[in-house]
């Protein structure tokens, strides 16, 4: 009986064709072919990249190994079932336990060696690509051009250079528009608050960002990050990039953002995008100011509410009443019921002792 094989296909941006799946299993069946193997399953993820495992194939390639559903894993190389070091490592384990291979068109049999070296051949690869990007995006910032992102109402100029090419990172005013933010400015130096003009926004209609109702942090934004349409620069006709930087949390495989120190802010000025003259600026970051202070946000004896939040369990946010189906809450000492059923009196009946 030939063996069960699962081929696994990946590409990391949506600027690369999806001829590029078709191609990787093309190879990979042309390997099972010439073992003899039996391709029994075929699993991909489209414009992903290999550095999270938080893949929809990947993650139902491992469903399936666990089950014990085929026999080896085909891939054309190692980096395209992932890219993390970590991940690699973990995805040798759980497979040698199942009692499955891996074989790449690229390395063939993978072993512990393999593991080691491409693991850390990747991670090495990750770590330099991402000092290029960074070095590439700096240098559109330098150049008056955007590094990515639209600011709320400019659009992106479609123009192509002597070559035919698209010129990419132009950003204009869109026309007519401008005067939305203006008058957000106008009304919060004349004392209007965040939350009530987000309110009379939403009540003539008019669009937020990506089209979403506003909301006062939408006006206000966060201080330390300068985000929100109060502390945009842009508007003042100043580009400020590399505010924030991304990492990944080992723990859940998704990136977070932190901010980046001051001093490490890139600052270009773009005069064709202001939108505010600097007197109107100023009385905005001078009123900013002064709620933050009266607010006592920048004290240090301020509690930090997320600092005493209940600690996350096993069953944390995974266990629901059948009843109302609000989650579990503590009636007494010994007992849980439904959140609903807890305001219910009605329905105290369906609590389940701890």
């Amino acid at each position: 009986m030939p063996m069960r094989a699962a081929i696994y296909a990946r590409f990391s941006t949506e600027h690369q064709r999806d001829a590029s799946i078709a191609d990787q299993q093309r190879v990979c069946r042309d390997l099972a072919t010439r073992e003899g193997w039996e391709v029994v399953e075929s699993y991909e993820d489209r414009a992903i990249s290999g550095a999270t495992s938080l893949r929809p194939g990947y993650q139902a390639l491992l469903a399936a190994a666990r089950l014990g559903q085929f026999d080896v894993v085909v891939a054309e190389a190692l980096d395209r079932l992932s890219r993390d070091q970590e991940d690699v490592a973990a995805l040798f384990k759980r497979l040698r336990f199942a009692g499955i291979h891996i074989f790449t068109r690229a390395e063939g049999e993978i072993s512990e060696l393999h593991v080691g070296l491409k693991g850390t051949m990747n991670a090495l690869f990750l770590k330099d690509l991402a000092l290029k990007t960074h070095r590439g995006l700096r240098g559109r910032v330098e150049a008056g051009k955007s590094a990515g992102g639209l600011s709320f109402r400019y659009r992106a100029m479609r123009a192509l250079d002597a070559k035919g090419e698209l010129i990419r990172g132009d950003r204009c005013i869109e026309p007519g528009e401008a005067a939305i933010v203006r008058r957000i400015f106008a009304m919060f130096t004349d004392g209007t608050s965040p939350m009530a003009i987000a309110q009379a926004l939403n009540a003539e209609s008019i669009a937020g960002p990506g089209g979403r109702p506003w909301l006062d942090t939408t006006i206000r934004g966060h201080a330390a990050r300068g985000t929100g349409i109060l502390r945009n620069q842009l508007y003042v006709g100043r580009l400020v990039w590399n505010r924030v930087r991304f990492i990944k949390d080992p723990a859940t495989g998704k990136r977070v953002s932190r901010v980046n120190p001051a001093e490490a802010w890139v600052s270009e000025a773009v005069p064709d995008l202001r939108i505010i003259d600097d007197a109107l600026w100023q009385r905005a970051q001078t009123r900013l100011d002064a709620i933050r202070t009266a607010s006592g946000a920048d004290t240090r004896e301020r509690p930090k509410f997320w600092q005493h939040r209940r600690s996350q369990h096993l069953l944390t946010g995974k266990v629901f009443c059948g009843c109302c189906g609000g989650a579990f809450a503590a009636i007494g000492q010994d007992y849980l019921c439904g959140s609903a059923c807890k305001i219910d009196p009605m329905r105290r009946g369906i609590g389940v002792q701890n």
